[in-house]
């Protein structure tokens, strides 16, 4: 399948900015996100420049390409993070022809195909939740906002949310970073809304009610 220029652009632009918080961040030991560089159309692939914090002399720094599609499937930024997790924690022995240079950087072309992505963390999944009900999802659902959030355990996650339909009140949900997450921040605007869900919660004072969401 052949993806147009706009598609292309699009992709770049959305790894883009999820990569941005590496920048300071480390992507996992002590290498951090110091590039992204779109590949012109029509060529569908995106490149990745990992160094230490700080670093930006080009004979210190590595570029990975990585294409934007694999056989019929988008690569997509979790994608990208796991595959240059794998990458930067291993040895890779690369063919000649898939090692290169562009502006003063060693250039590495990788094959997805043949790099086993590194799993995804937990901080990872939270992170998902996060910027999908602070940025699109907000879009999308006007009524539903992100006030805070607070890690309650390794797999538990609170968010404080608000709603138009209890105006004034901040409603706690504790979510798993686990399971069917993309389902459930979906569901969340609608999940925050049953009434028979609600309980309070003493030990906070950061919420008007707390729900369990947990099971769902």
């Amino acid at each position: 399948m052949t993806s147009t220029h706009e598609e292309i652009a699009e992709q770049q632009a959305v790894i883009t900015r999820l990569l941005l918080h590496h920048i300071h961040a480390p992507l996992t030991g002590d290498q951090h996100i110091r590039g992204v560089l779109p590949v012109l159309p029509p060529a569908g692939a995106i490149r990745v420049v990992s160094g230490g914090e700080g670093v930006c002399a080009a004979d210190e720094l590595l570029a990975y390409e990585l294409p934007l599609r694999t056989h019929d499937s988008a690569l997509t930024v979790y994608d990208v993070i796991g595959i240059l997790r794998t990458l930067l924690t291993g040895t890779h022995i690369y063919p000649s022809d898939r090692v290169g240079t562009v502006m003063g950087m060693k250039l590495l072309q990788v094959d997805p195909a043949s790099v086993k992505p590194a799993a995804e963390t937990p901080d990872d999944t939270a992170l998902r939740v996060l910027r999908t009900l602070a940025g699109p999802l907000a879009e999308e659902q006007p009524g539903t906002r992100l006030r805070g959030f607070l890690f309650t355990g390794r797999d538990r996650l609170r968010l404080y949310l608000d709603t138009e339909e209890a105006p004034g009140a901040v409603i706690a949900a504790d979510v798993r970073l686990t399971g069917a997450v993309t389902a459930l921040i979906a569901a969340v605007p609608s999940l925050i809304g049953e009434e028979e869900r609600r309980t309070t919660d003493a030990a906070d004072p950061h919420c008007s009610w707390a729900m369990d969401l947990t099971h769902w």
